[in-house]
C-alpha cells in the first residue's frame, strides 16, 4: 500500500515510534494524519508539526470507549480510516511473575486488549471497502521474550499472535496487516537504559518509519528494524531448547548484574 492520499490513524502519536510514524506518514502525503496519545498537549505540538492534514485526539487505549471515539473522530474530520497503527504501549517495571496483578492487567490492556478493540472498530469497514491496512506495535519481545520484565514480554507476545490472527482471518478481504517489532529505539521508554534489547544497537524513531514505511509497500507481515532480530527467530524455532538455554544464561547475566543495562 502507498500511503499518499490515505488517511492513517497512529495511537501513542504524541513521541517516539508514533511520532515518527506520524510525521513519516503525512511527508509521504497522506490526505489526513490522527495523532492519538493520552497525553494530548503533546500529540497536539507533533499535529501542529505536521500542519493543517493533522488533527490531534486523547485517547487512552486501554479504555474501548476512548478508541471508539478516536475512530469516530477521525471519520467526521477525514471521512474513513485507512490506516490504523496501533502504536501505544507502556514499560513496566523489571521482574516477574511477583509483580502485581495490576501491573499484568494494564500491560494486557494496553498492549493485547487495545489492539482487538481497535480492529473492532476500523477493521469491518477496511474489509466492506475491500481494502486498509492494520499496523500492530509489538517488539522483538513479542517473538523472542526479554529477560527484564515478565509482563512486557508476556503481553507482547500477545500482540504478535493478535496481528498474526487479523492477518490469517481477513488477508484475503483486502486487510492488509503488519507487525512491527524492532528492539530497542530512542523513546522515552529508553531514557532510563535499554536493556538486553539494546545489544544490536538504538535505532531513531525515523529509521523505523522508514522500515515500516518499506513494509507497507511490500505488504509483508514482519517489520524488523533491527534485522537480526530475524536471525535470533530463525534459531528459536530451529532449536528452541538451545535458545531458550542462551536465553537463562542472559537471564542469569541480568540477575548478577552482569547484563547489558
Amino acid at each position: 500500500m502507498e500511503i499518499k492520499g490515505k488517511v492513517a490513524v497512529v495511537t501513542g502519536g504524541a513521541s517516539g515510534i508514533g511520532a515518527g510514524l506520524a510525521e513519516r506518514f503525512a511527508r509521504e502525503g497522506a490526505a489526513g494524519v490522527v495523532v492519538a496519545d493520552v497525553n494530548l498537549e503533546r500529540a497536539q505540538g507533533v499535529a501542529a508539526g505536521i500542519g493543517a492534514s493533522a488533527l490531534a485526539v486523547r485517547c487512552d487505549v486501554s479504555q474501548e470507549s476512548e478508541i471508539q471515539e478516536l475512530v469516530r473522530q477521525a471519520r467526521a474530520r477525514f471521512g474513513r480510516v485507512d490506516i490504523y497503527c496501533s502504536n501505544a504501549g507502556i514499560l513496566g517495571r523489571m521482574g516477574g511473575i511477583e509483580l502485581e496483578d495490576a501491573l499484568w492487567d494494564r500491560m494486557w490492556q494496553i498492549h493485547g486488549m487495545a489492539h482487538v478493540w481497535a480492529a473492532r472498530a476500523v477493521v469491518p469497514e477496511m474489509v466492506e471497502r475491500g481494502e486498509g491496512y492494520f499496523l500492530v506495535t509489538a517488539s522483538a519481545a513479542g517473538l523472542l521474550n526479554i529477560v527484564e520484565s515478565a509482563p512486557y514480554g508476556v503481553t507482547k507476545h500477545a500482540a504478535v499472535a493478535i496481528a498474526e490472527w487479523l492477518r490469517i482471518a481477513y488477508g484475503r478481504k483486502g486487510l492488509r496487516v503488519s507487525c512491527l517489532c524492532p528492539q530497542s529505539v530512542a523513546t522515552d521508554m529508553t531514557r532510563d537504559g535499554t536493556g538486553s534489547a539494546g545489544i544490536n544497537g538504538v535505532l531513531t524513531a525515523q529509521q523505523v518509519a522508514e522500515v515500516v514505511v518499506q513494509t507497507m509497500r511490500e505488504e509483508k507481515f514482519l517489520a524488523l528494524p533491527h534485522p537480526e532480530v530475524a536471525k535470533y527467530f530463525q534459531a528459536k524455532g530451529q532449536d528452541y531448547d538451545r535458545w531458550l538455554g542462551g536465553m537463562q544464561k542472559l537471564y542469569s547475566m541480568h540477575a548478577e548484574g552482569k547484563g547489558p543495562v
